[in-house]
């Protein structure tokens, strides 16, 4: 009677195996599809991402090639710095043609000279170092900023060459000393730098304030030796 009773429930059992034997092809076969749908997921995103990175990176080349453009059409303009044309005739100004500057007590071994004879910024540069072993003139403090001016009304011109240039790239542009000293003072006129245009600066010979100036406009300037 036992035996009997235990014959059904060793067929359920195995049945029940049989099933479960049946299903894990099953199983695997979905885990396996959702592995290929989930690898293939990540390698759109990866295809998509690439893509972002690639683009990112033509923008920024566009950007970074079209703000040296720019900069360099400035510097063109700043400096004309081509030597064989800055030598092309190039003499040395004429004594009647100066003015010795009276410089700072503070410094006696400093020499300034003012040029009367009108050029543009590069050509001034170049006869300041080619003539007399120098720069064009650096200011640093207001009472030598008012001394200059004084002597530089002289020059019967409104403005006169200092040694002041903007240089740099794109946002981080800044002035600075053609003799490479630091910039720590500035006398800029009203509205100036920021509603100024051109690169190089320039002194008022009345008040003594700074503008700036398109590089290629032609005056006197003031050397520092």
């Amino acid at each position: 009677m036992q035996r009997l009773l235990l014959l059904p429930v060793l067929l359920l059992v195995t049945v029940s195996a049989l099933h479960l034997e049946n299903d894990v092809p099953h199983l695997e076969s979905l885990e396996t599809e959702a592995d290929l749908g989930q690898d293939l997921v990540s390698s759109r995103e990866q295809e998509r991402d690439l893509a972002l990175t690639k683009e990112m990176t033509q923008a920024k080349g566009e950007e970074v090639k079209a703000s040296a453009c720019q900069d360099a059409s400035e510097d063109e303009e700043a400096m004309e710095s081509d030597p064989a044309a800055l030598d092309k005739d190039f003499q040395c100004p004429r004594e009647e043609d100066t003015v010795e500057v009276q410089g700072s007590p503070r410094c006696k071994a400093c020499h300034y000279r003012l040029v009367r004879t009108p050029t543009t910024f590069a050509n001034a540069q170049n006869i300041c170092s080619k003539c007399y072993r120098g720069n064009l003139l650096s200011i640093h403090n207001f009472n030598f900023n008012y001394r200059i001016q004084c002597y530089a009304s002289t020059a019967n011109q409104a403005q006169v060459w200092i040694g002041g240039i903007l240089r740099g790239w794109f946002l981080w542009k800044r002035f600075c000393w053609t003799d490479g000293s630091h910039w720590n003072f500035a006398y800029w006129s009203p509205g100036q730098p920021g509603n100024g245009s051109g690169c190089c600066v320039a002194l008022c010979t009345k008040g003594g304030y700074w503008r700036r100036a398109q590089c290629k406009k032609q005056l006197p300037f003031i050397c520092s030796f």
